[in-house]
């Protein structure tokens, strides 16, 4: 896996990071903490799917590896509910 097959799975799991969060309704941060939810929802999703029997729904293929964009989402989203629920919620003044 090159640089460039790397910073292109970054920018996938960003962007399946950031719609499991937009489904969850939770934001933990900019693009970095957006990958690194998505990779995280990953492997929860991806873990959640062999658990279930589930098939792989659209996996990209990127430098030899296979990534799952809905399992990621999925996976991603339950991740932020989880931690949107146990962190404690800031109130804004005006």
């Amino acid at each position: 896996m090159t640089l460039l097959d790397f910073g292109l799975l970054l920018l996938i799991a960003a962007v399946a990071g950031a719609i499991g969060q937009a489904l969850a309704g939770y934001s933990f941060g900019g693009f970095l903490m957006s990958g690194a939810i998505g990779f995280v929802g990953a492997l929860i999703g991806l873990w959640l799917a062999r658990m279930l029997g589930l098939p792989d729904i659209l996996a990209v293929s990127v430098g030899g590896e296979s990534f799952p964009v809905v399992w990621s989402i999925i996976g991603s989203a339950l991740l932020a509910l989880v931690v949107g629920l146990f962190s404690r919620r800031r109130i804004i003044r005006v």
